[in-house]
């Protein structure tokens, strides 16, 4: 088959990057809270116990390991969490392949691997064993493998194509109509719905792909149209209302979940930094019916070399922890990181161990996971040895909170109480 060389090198540009371009953006307009003195009530705790879990899930019907998966996180979260990156075996500082970037550095690989649909789901993808897509597609099959056999984590995010061209998924390259009508067109009885099933059927052909060396499937953090809050993804708030873009995401869960029988999925609600009131993070929130994990993605409160927007980024997320505590959920940070590249020469001081640290645990904060996005030959997230931030990375993961594979508990077996 003859690739379409542009996407391929378009991609290539892409995953160097990573979310690093959603982020630099100056932040849109914060909904403030009407009435800031008015002291929230205290948030009442709901104990979860293992034979309740079920109760709490988007799937009643939910393997064995995904309900324990969900039960170990919410448990991790009530003082530690674990911490993964995006690619963690498949991209590298400098292209220097091998074991992890984050092993390099700290003789443990992550807890967490992230993965991703995009090539999976890609139009390209012919199946074909010369096909360069479907080759990626084994190749990320594969590490999934490996991860869920290390005792690891998978989440995959879906850097999805809009449905009419199917090359592009940031919002400035995509035709003006094509991009005020893609998500909309998804939806049941839209000209493109059919479409969207065929791309969810490849997502539960792979889901039931993974499966260990012990027969077992892995579970998946899925995480669709994640940071949907800004416009620079054709799924942005931008281009759907609240009740479409809710509509859609009851969709997906229901197809994947009832008529696929997808039962080794953990749903994943992750918009970026633009709000700051529950209210505000709840505006395209689909359902607790829908949702498992109430996330944040957060680059750009972190970005200041004086560590000035730390107070705000830990504010955020303390929404999601309240959140979380509420509803009975995992709360996550679903992606974060301070890119070095040629923009940037140097961490702010104390990064990790300061700025990202204090995030993540200052006012009580909950979260069951925390995610770096990927290294690349020219950039880097996680440090590498003799990389700018090494040792700061390193007082980091030696924090007590930290979880690492090499600390990793049993996270797919449910404790017998």
């Amino acid at each position: 088959m003859t690739q379409k060389l542009p996407i391929y090198l378009f991609f290539s540009f892409i995953v160097l990057i990573g979310c690093k371009e959603e982020t630099i953006e100056p932040d849109d307009e914060i909904i403030e809270e009407e009435n800031p003195e008015e002291e929230e009530e205290p948030i009442e705790r709901i104990d979860l116990f293992p034979e309740d879990t079920r109760d709490y899930m988007v799937d009643p019907n939910a393997t064995a390991e995904t309900v324990a998966l969900f039960y170990n996180l919410k448990e991790i979260s009530y003082n530690r969490f674990v911490v993964g990156q995006q690619d963690a075996f498949s991209r590298f500082y400098n292209d220097n392949a091998g074991i992890s970037d984050m092993k390099k550095t700290t003789g443990s690989d992550p807890g967490l691997l992230g993965s991703d649909f995009m090539f999976i789901t890609d139009d390209q993808n012919t199946e074909e064993p010369d096909n360069w897509f479907y080759q990626q597609e084994l190749d990320i099959i594969e590490k999934a493998v490996s991860a869920y056999d290390k005792g690891m984590v998978n989440a995959f995010s879906w850097h999805f194509r809009e449905p009419y061209e199917g090359e592009h998924f940031y919002s400035s390259e995509i035709p003006f109509e094509n991009l005020y009508n893609a998500f909309k067109s998804l939806l049941p009885g839209r000209e493109n719905h059919d479409y969207y099933k065929q791309k969810l059927e490849k997502v539960a052909e792979i889901a039931n792909s993974v499966v260990g060396a012990d027969g077992t499937l892995s579970p998946i953090i899925f995480r669709p149209f994640h940071e949907f809050d800004k416009d620079f993804f054709w799924w942005g708030a931008a281009y759907s209302t609240p009740e479409e873009f809710k509509e859609l995401w009851q969709f997906t869960v229901t197809y994947l979940r009832d008529e696929l029988n997808v039962h080794n999925l953990l749903y994943a609600f992750s918009p970026d930094n633009s709000y700051a009131t529950k209210e505000a993070y709840l505006e395209r929130y689909p359902g607790d019916a829908y949702v498992d994990i109430i996330g944040m993605d957060n680059y750009g409160d972190l970005l200041a070399q004086d560590g000035s927007g730390v107070e705000a980024a830990n504010q955020k997320l303390k929404v999601v922890s309240n959140l979380s505590l509420e509803r009975v959920k995992v709360a996550a940070f679903t992606e974060t990181g301070y890119f070095i590249d040629n923009n940037n020469a140097s961490f702010p001081d104390n990064f990790f161990s300061n700025n990202l640290y204090k995030t993540l645990t200052d006012n009580d904060i909950e979260v069951g996971y925390m995610m770096f996005w990927s290294n690349g030959p020219n950039s880097y997230t996680v440090p590498t040895p003799g990389a700018h931030g090494e040792s700061d990375f390193l007082a980091f993961t030696e924090k007590e909170e930290i979880i690492l594979l090499e600390n990793m508990p049993s996270i797919y077996t449910l404790p017998v109480q």
